[in-house]
């Protein structure tokens, strides 16, 4: 007689039929699911393939739609192979196949869906990004070029101060406190000659410091329309050439303050300034006046060649400071934007991410579930399993046979009939008794 299934194997049959019960509750909508995730991949794919295409006609919409609806079919089908073989395979090396067929798959689904999902889920705000961070390259140069021109401004100071030196220098020639000789002679023509030409530099410094400021209040005023663009609602891409055009209007007036500096021009004229000296002819009438004034002369070069030292000094720590780089406006779709910008929008990509790539877990479950059935139904005989109803089926399967089988035909006399099943030979030995059937409690057998 078979021996009756211990408690913990009764109790390992229930769990395996409990566990077998819901997963076939579970299969009658994991398709629908299955359709339902691939659907809407396939939109979020058509609204980042819209993005790409440049055309608005027909045939840029089938184009759409036609790779929408591959890569919805291509995730349903991919997922349903998965869902169905990886869970029921039992080898290693057939689940470390089709594990590696799965991370294939997740990465091609990856890269032909999933960055487009991104995309239209964060395409707009990826291209405000760009905008937002080339806001700010602007305002860096506008800053900067404005900068450099306050600070060549500021050398109209050392301008003045030189001019100055060298009129009071004229004035003392004029009453003689300087050669000895009162009058306006070489001496004075020379120090009267250099005033000159730096008192029109500093008005040609002081010109350009209004011109500098309205530069910059304007490309302030283009920074603020541009923010606005950036932070309004509406089209993004609309919003994008308006800013383009207000890019190209403030890229021109950052390049305009950085030709109003005044510092190349400085930097020129202090070179210019003890170079360029018209000496002229020694006036004086008596051979120690002319001495005098020689001298007086090539002191006054002496100084003209330190102060021009001073002020090419000013005008290089001018010339050195950074310029602003050339910034250029470029137009971004939100594909791109999306993958230049990935790491601001982390979540974004674990949704687009998530959409294709979690009925693997339901893959996991499903692995989970049956290797727990095979655990519980493994440690028992397969023929102590028999629910009642598959018991019954059986019995019912048995009569139905013997039923079509029939009697026996009548034997030829003198033959032996044969024996019906269930009867016994007298002259035969006697057979042992038939085991009783096992009994059957709550589906199971004892």
């Amino acid at each position: 007689m078979p021996a009756r299934p211990t408690a913990a194997e009764t109790r390992g049959l229930h769990s395996a039929r409990e566990i077998e019960g819901h997963l076939a509750a579970l299969e009658t909508f994991t398709p629908m699911a299955l359709g339902v995730l691939s659907v809407a991949s396939g939109i979020y794919t058509y609204l980042g393939v819209s993005s790409l295409l440049n055309g608005t006609g027909a045939l840029s919409f089938l184009a759409a739609v036609a790779y929408s609806l591959a890569v919805s079919v291509a995730i349903f089908v991919f997922w349903s192979y998965m869902i169905r073989l990886l869970p029921a395979v039992r080898t290693g090396a057939a689940r470390l196949g089709l594990f590696l067929s799965m991370a294939l798959g997740s990465l091609a689904i990856i890269a032909m869906s999933s960055w487009l999902n991104a995309a239209a889920l964060a395409g707009s705000a990826a291209v405000e990004q760009h905008l937002a961070r080339t806001v700010q390259q602007y305002q860096t140069g506008l800053e900067q070029a404005h900068r450099v021109a306050v600070a060549a401004q500021g050398l109209s100071l050392d301008v003045a101060r030189t001019r100055q030196s060298f009129a009071d220098l004229s004035a003392q020639e004029a009453t003689g406190n300087l050669s000895g000789t009162a009058g306006r002679g070489a001496v004075f023509r020379v120090l009267t000659q250099k005033a000159d030409e730096l008192a029109g530099l500093e008005a040609q410094i002081t010109a350009q410091g209004p011109l500098v400021e309205a530069a910059f209040a304007e490309g302030n005023q283009i920074l603020s329309r541009m923010r606005a663009l950036t932070a309004s609602s509406g089209d993004i891409e609309q919003r994008s050439v308006e800013f383009a055009e207000e890019s190209v209007r403030l890229a021109g007036l950052i390049a305009q303050l950085r030709q109003l500096s005044v510092a190349p021009l400085v930097a020129r004229a202090a070179q210019d300034l003890s170079a360029s000296v018209v000496v002229p002819e020694l006036d004086g009438s008596t051979d120690s006046i002319r001495n005098d004034q020689r001298s007086t002369i090539d002191a006054v070069l002496g100084l003209l060649a330190q102060r021009a030292g001073t002020l090419k000094a000013a005008a290089d720590e001018v010339l050195a400071m950074p310029t602003p780089d050339d910034t250029t406006y470029s137009p971004i779709s939100t594909a791109d934007a999306v993958l230049r910008y990935a790491g601001d929008f982390i979540p974004s990509w674990a949704g687009a991410i998530a959409i294709d790539l979690l009925p693997a877990v339901l893959v996991f479950i499903m692995m989970v579930a049956q290797g727990a059935i095979r655990a519980d139904r493994e440690s028992t005989d397969p023929a102590e399993t028999m629910t009642l109803a598959e018991l019954r089926a059986a019995v019912t399967a048995l009569r139905d046979l013997e039923s079509v089988e029939g009697p026996a035909q009548d034997a030829p006399q003198g033959a032996a009939s044969p024996m019906r099943k269930g009867t016994a030979d007298p002259a035969a030995p006697s057979a042992s008794p038939e085991p009783e059937p096992p009994a059957i409690v709550l589906g199971a057998r004892r």
